[in-house]
């Protein structure tokens, strides 16, 4: 068996600042971020762009996936495709890129991070004292799927291009034609190897 190297926080933040590829941190461990298809691009694109306008002038501000989250709870480093925070934005550090009090989390799911983004990602954003709302929105069909913090976190889908879905926490709806623009649902190609998630067990 190979031996693992384990990383600190702070290892891992300066290998991370440095690389060309993001990774997730977890318990000492890096874990590289699938690549993005066409359709997961042009959806957060446009979620991107239809929100910034709705936001602007007011406390709330969306970010890319470029946004480093840190849920201080359980020491996840990771990156959502979009989120939101509101009021006054608490980073780890003056780099301010790395987030600690997101509110709202939208995640466009893939083959690849379904489960993952479902299950354990979802456990870890919901340790997060700010976190009101969480949006799964399908690149397989038009489906765009919403959590929202009361009581037992309820789900509440949009299925037609004509629906809307509201975002509650920041005050604003958004239409599905609109986020679906110029996408084309489909299912994703098969992955070409195994892929490990955080928490997720592994071989080595």
């Amino acid at each position: 068996m190979v031996s693992k190297t384990f990383l600190t926080p702070e290892q891992y933040l300066e290998m991370e600042r440095k690389a060309e590829v993001r990774s997730e941190y977890y318990r000492g461990e890096m874990f590289a971020m699938p690549g993005g298809t066409g359709n997961h691009t042009m959806l957060s694109d446009n979620i991107i762009a239809l929100l910034r306008p709705e936001l602007r002038g007011g406390p709330c501000r969306a970010y890319s996936q470029n946004m480093r989250v840190l849920v201080g709870v359980t020491g996840l480093y990771t990156y959502p495709d979009i989120v939101v925070a509101c009021g006054e934005k608490k980073f780890l550090d003056a780099r301010q890129d790395t987030l600690l009090n997101p509110i709202l989390v939208i995640e466009i799911l893939s083959e690849s991070t379904e489960a993952y983004d479902r299950g354990r990602k979802f456990s870890h954003y919901r340790t997060i004292e700010s976190f009101q709302e969480y949006v799964l929105v399908s690149q397989d069909e038009v489906l765009v799927e919403r959590y929202l913090r009361t009581g037992d976190w309820p789900l509440t889908e949009a299925k037609r291009l004509e629906d809307s879905v509201e975002l509650e926490s920041v005050g604003c709806s958004l239409l599905l034609a609109d986020i679906y623009e110029d996408v084309n649902p489909q299912p994703e190609p098969p992955e070409t190897g195994p892929l490990t998630r955080p928490g997720s067990a592994r071989r080595d």
